[in-house]
């Protein structure tokens, strides 16, 4: 007779993943969901939602974040990844659009602000897209 093969055990104290999600709800902020737009369009791209703020990831490793009145600063911006040292020159350039956000900004993050003037949504564009080609693995830079 063949023996039954048990199925393993998940280890306990282990909490399953969050579950990554590729969509935009009607009920969302709409800057969120332009965000959602230009972000889910690269390749392989994924929304995880965190309360009032969502981060978007290639393969696990965060791209963007969307940060609405994060530790009640009251600003509601993009966050993107930044070649060394441009993060820093972008906020003393032009602080009214541009901040270092905590935790983050001392490890090369930047704020573009959502909440002031009207928002150029090509400049989110390139920001995202420079932001993603510094995560991404280069097989999937190929296909954008």
């Amino acid at each position: 007779m063949a023996k039954a093969i048990a199925k393993p055990k998940p280890k306990k104290g282990r909490q399953p993943k969050a579950v990554l999600q590729p969509k935009a709800g009607k009920g969302e902020h709409p800057l969120l969901r332009q965000l959602s737009k230009i972000c889910l369009s690269l390749p392989e791209a994924a929304r995880r939602d965190l309360n009032e703020h969502a981060d978007f990831r290639v393969r696990g490793k965060v791209f963007a974040y969307f940060l609405n009145n994060h530790h009640g600063d009251g600003i509601i911006s993009v966050c993107c990844k930044s070649a060394l040292g441009e993060n820093v020159d972008r906020a003393s350039r032009e602080p009214s659009r541009f901040y270092l956000p905590p935790y983050i900004g001392p490890r090369g993050w930047f704020g573009l602000r959502l909440d002031g003037e009207a928002v150029d949504w090509s400049e989110v564009n390139n920001l995202v897209e420079l932001s993603y080609a510094l995560v991404a693995p280069k097989s999937l830079l190929a296909k954008k």
